[in-house]
């Protein structure tokens, strides 16, 4: 062997990294000269190859990553394309299937941090820092072992609702054993309160009492009824919840309308569910030890505030989950609906109440929150209502105030149809020039209300309505789930809805590993939905707890003992109760602390490692190291043209 071949061999043992640059459709190259990035990085000492794809996620982009594994031309992997939230995941299989460790993979962002953000020659040197960058920490990335836990073949799921009762079902009959937590005497939540479902027609009492039935009956599900869950600790596989139960209360102060000793277990009762009561010999309270929990938590309908619409100011002014109510409680066989005994030979119906406010227009609430979402059922529900009123009253009249009609979903068009059939007719408003309830003010006026407005179907003609009742299509507001928030940490949106880790690749898990949603607790959805949601929540949860041990990624905090001096520093800034802690130990013939990681709850934060004196914890996956190759790479005067 020559001298000049001993630093060309080991030059070459060196140049392990493989860099893989995404065109992504044009998304990034449109902005980004791709080929330059890619000659520039094949430069770097630490890179092997570069190479280039339309799509780095295809079969064919990951191909190219799994031959040079295969061949041994790398062993380390950079990716840059589209956010790693969307893809990471993919590219980690693709390795483990080359046979190497999925650990060994860095992911450089030039899409979202680049292209979408900057043009031209400035994009293309930006990128080119990243792709550096994350080959220089690539070079000194470990191959890492996965965090092995025992997972408890045991879920629970808390809210007794059409959601709830679908995730409890579907993972009793996967062999799970299920402890359903409800904190009323019933099941069944906003369910109950519906007589007929949009757009089939069928009866909201069947379902629900078929589900519960179902549940009642299973030997694999538990039901504490009355019951809440009031601590929380613990991981994937091993939660330990605490539950409170209260005695049970009547069925009229739950919102039904009997009293709860009149009704037997398995009974419905109207506008409050499937009455199952509080076992009396039940503690109260215990401990439910788990391995997955299922959130099933539900939802509430807008309260409008007094004075909007005319709400509270006139008894006329009602909303539209009271007229359900009403309609279903009072059935007259004559040709005008009759609501407390009056006559209804006119009704307005006002969408979007609650819905879709916009600042500086809508009133906010006390805590100063506006519902800027759209509520997605209420333009269904509404017509669904209308169509029932024309087809069985049909003298009465029905006027539809509206600024969309949102009628989403198989078949759901057809009710809008439909509604225009039955001669309901309708009036468009702008959103900063709503409908008026006024007051109907001569004696000789036989209407009590009339609603006003300006039409925009007929270029702003100015309308009033005389009418008899004033129906508010509310919305739909996420229940208060702050107690669970709080115990939890749970992920919540700016609507106040749960927040998923990813609304098409993770659309019901939550980023604390073996916590899923299922329902209105995430979004609005209809009772179809909201039994889609639950049922892939279970399977989910099924899968996670089907091998009887679950496996997490590594990227939690270690200690090296032989710099750690036991301040407790990283105790007080570890922002995961129980993940850090100080034990006492022997160390060359002395008790001393010193800091040990719970791997299960660490969450990878970091926030120990910036204030250890000793710098004695890094990070596995990002350590100081690693974070100091890439800020090197950053500041560095230049880049290989």
């Amino acid at each position: 062997m020559t001298e000049e071949t001993v630093p060309k061999a080991d030059n070459e043992k060196k140049k392990k990294v493989g860099v893989y640059i995404c065109y992504c459709g044009g998304n990034i190259s449109d902005h980004v000269d791709v080929e330059k990035v890619r000659a520039q990085m094949e430069k770097l000492p630490e890179v092997a190859v570069a190479r280039t794809n339309m799509f780095m996620c295809s079969d064919p982009g990951q191909q190219l990553i799994m031959e040079d594994l295969k061949n041994g031309t790398v062993d380390r992997i950079v990716v840059a394309s589209c956010a790693p939230s969307l893809h990471e995941t993919t590219f980690r299989s693709a390795i483990s299937c080359a046979g190497a460790n999925p650990y060994i993979y860095e992911h450089a962002n030039i899409r979202e941090q680049v292209s979408w953000v900057h043009h031209g020659d400035q994009a293309t040197e930006k990128a080119a820092r990243l792709i550096s960058m994350a080959a220089a920490k690539a070079e000194q990335l470990m191959p890492l072992a996965p965090i092995r836990v025992n997972a408890k073949k045991h879920a629970t799921v808390v809210g007794g609702g059409i959601a709830g009762l679908r995730a409890a079902k579907d993972l009793a009959d996967c062999g799970i054993e299920v402890a359903l937590i409800e904190k009323t005497p019933f099941l069944g939540g906003n369910l109950a309160c519906l007589d007929r479902i949009a757009p089939t027609g069928d009866s909201a009492r069947d379902l629900l009492c078929t589900f519960a039935r179902q549940v009642l009956r299973h030997p694999a599900i538990t039901l504490h009824t009355c019951s809440s869950m009031e601590s929380f600790e613990g991981y994937v596989g091993n939660f330990t919840l605490g539950v409170n139960r209260q005695p049970a209360k009547s069925v009229q102060e739950a919102g039904g309308r009997l009293d709860a000793g009149e009704n037997k277990p398995g009974d419905f009762v109207p506008l409050a569910g499937v009455f199952v009561g509080d076992p009396a010999d039940a503690p109260a309270s215990f401990v439910i030890e788990t391995g997955v929990i299922v959130l099933a938590t539900g939802f509430k309908s807008y309260a409008p505030k007094s004075g909007e619409y005319g709400f509270e100011t006139h008894r006329e002014v009602i909303t539209l989950p009271e007229l359900i109510k009403r309609m279903a409680q009072n059935r007259n066989s004559g040709e005008f609906l009759e609501i407390d005994g009056r006559k209804i030979r006119s009704m307005a119906m006002i969408h979007c109440v609650g819905s879709r406010q916009i600042p500086g227009i809508h009133p906010e609430d006390a805590d100063g929150r506006l519902n800027e979402y759209c509520s997605r059922t209420c333009c269904t529900a509404t017509l669904n209502a209308a169509n029932i009123v024309r087809q069985t009253y049909p003298a009465t009249r029905i006027y539809d105030f509206y600024r969309d009609i949102r009628t989403y979903g198989r078949d759901q068009e057809a009710l809008y149809d439909e509604t225009a059939r039955n001669q309901v007719v309708f009036f468009r408003f702008e959103a900063d020039d709503a409908p008026q309830v006024l007051e109907r003010g001569g004696p000789s006026d036989d209407f009590p209300l009339c609603v006003k407005v300006k039409d925009v179907l007929t270029f702003g003609e100015e309308i009033e309505a005389p009418v008899d009742l004033v129906v508010l299509a509310t919305g739909i507001e996420p229940n208060d789930v702050s107690g669970l928030v709080e115990k939890m940490k749970l992920p919540v949106g700016m609507d106040r809805f749960l927040l998923e880790v990813h609304p098409k690749l993770r659309p019901v898990e939550l980023p604390i590993s073996g916590i899923f949603l299922a329902g209105t607790c995430q979004a609005p959805m209809d009772v179809g939905e909201a039994c889609n949601a639950a049922g892939a929540a279970a399977v989910k949860a099924a899968a996670l707890l089907g091998q009887g041990h679950v496996e997490l990624d590594p990227f939690v905090a270690e200690v090296n003992l032989g710099k750690c001096i036991g301040t407790g520093a990283c105790v007080e800034a570890c922002i995961s109760d129980g993940a850090l802690r100080l034990v006492e130990m022997e160390i060359i013939g002395r008790i001393v602390q010193r800091a040990r990681v719970s791997p299960a709850l660490c969450l990878g934060c970091g926030a120990c490692v910036s204030v250890c004196s000793e710098n004695a914890i890094d990070v596995a996956g990002w350590t100081l190291s690693q974070y100091e190759a890439m800020v090197d790479r950053i500041v560095a005067e230049d880049i290989p043209a």
